[in-house]
């Protein structure tokens, strides 16, 4: 068995190997880990793109569809903690190990050969967000074979099956998050109904299902899966039944028209300053006070699905959110100063774990 939740290793990809029969307790606690920190990986990617929209593109389709994204990959980081959670496993979120790092894989092995980064909104990344979300068997363009997120929650989900004993409940977090869609609520998991309504929910959000590209939990009508809502943006049309062929779906409707953006240029491995660019007083302030934040996220989440105390549970939650919303300010700041090599191209956040202060 791999070691849970390091994200450097292909521990997903180890895991699904493990023959079906030998899924028990353990195989699905690190299962589990790992799909947490897999959820938590694809955030940081789409929150830069979502953050680099000008202000006067924010209420572009675009800009909707990238922060109805988001806030499902918030809901499905939720609902992976709940199951772990149910089945008496401790989340392994704040940990400077285990932290996805940029550039970088996807955790666990998941898409190899990807190398996730973060920049500003662009086809470049418009086209890394779809190869994240890349279903098994979609209605439209062909794919090469791989292990996508939908196949590994179906390992799990078929584990849950045949070990239905193991969940207990404990320590369920919940949060009302349906202003963001049918299905965005995190909501508590105590039997295998409920496990399976929620895997549902992460797979079709994501990947759409074998027949369809829509998300069946939309927040919008008409809202398609997140691989497809990104693909359309990236052909700059919509996606639709071609004509005469109802059968077959083609990006043949509407254009799309990409919003003005932030040129936010890419982080380097290591931070912007490690990678050999200057870092400026102002800019070194930005990218402190965006990690504080963001590490300080990371422990509060941890600490709300460890806690015994649904009260300090869901105290821990609302601080957790409380800074998720203090990162846009410093992220936009950065997106807005120059790099100084004259590329045009602007700093943006690090997502940088760091420890917290004595």
């Amino acid at each position: 068995m791999t070691d849970i939740a390091d994200p450097r290793r292909s521990a997903i990809t180890e895991l699904m190997r493990v023959p079906a029969e030998e899924h028990g307790e353990l195989w699905l606690k690190e299962a589990l880990q790992q799909a947490i920190i897999l959820e938590l990986a694809t955030l940081p990617p789409y929150l830069c793109g979502l953050w680099s929209i000008a202000d006067e593109d924010q209420g572009s389709d675009v800009f909707r569809m990238i922060h109805a994204i988001v806030f499902d990959e918030m809901s499905h980081m939720g609902l992976a903690c709940n199951m772990l959670t149910t089945i008496g496993g401790e989340p392994q979120i704040a940990d400077g190990s285990r932290v996805p790092v940029y550039p970088g894989p996807l955790p666990g092995g998941v898409q190899p050969g990807l190398t996730v980064s973060l920049m500003g909104l662009s086809k470049e990344a418009l086209d890394m967000y779809s190869r994240i979300e890349r279903p098994d068997d979609p209605v439209t363009e062909e794919l090469e074979e791989h292990t996508s997120i939908g196949a590994f929650y179906q390992a799990i989900l078929e584990a849950f099956r045949s070990r239905p004993e193991l969940i207990k409940g404990t320590r369920q977090l919940t949060r009302n998050m349906s202003s963001h869609g049918a299905g965005n609520n995190i909501v508590r998991l105590a039997s295998l109904d409920d496990v399976e309504a929620a895997v549902k929910i992460i797979k079709e959000q994501g990947e759409g299902t074998a027949a369809s590209p829509e998300n069946p939990f939309p927040g919008d009508t008409g809202e398609l899966a997140h691989f497809y809502a990104f693909r359309e943006i990236f052909h700059g049309r919509r996606l639709i039944r071609v004509p005469g062929d109802p059968t077959r779906f083609d990006f043949q409707g509407d254009e799309i028209h990409l919003p003005r953006t932030l040129p936010m240029g890419t982080v380097p491995a290591g931070g912007w300053e490690q990678g050999g660019v200057p870092v400026p007083a102002d800019v070194r302030t930005n990218l402190d006070t965006f990690n504080r934040h963001y590490s300080a996220l990371l422990r509060f989440l941890q600490g709300a699905w460890r806690a015994e105390q649904p009260n300090t549970a869901a105290q821990m939650l609302g601080r957790a959110v409380a800074h998720m919303f203090d990162l846009g300010e410093p992220a936009r700041a950065l997106m807005r100063t120059p790099l100084p090599d004259g590329s045009g191209r602007t700093y943006g956040p690090e997502f940088r774990y760091v420890e917290d202060e004595p």
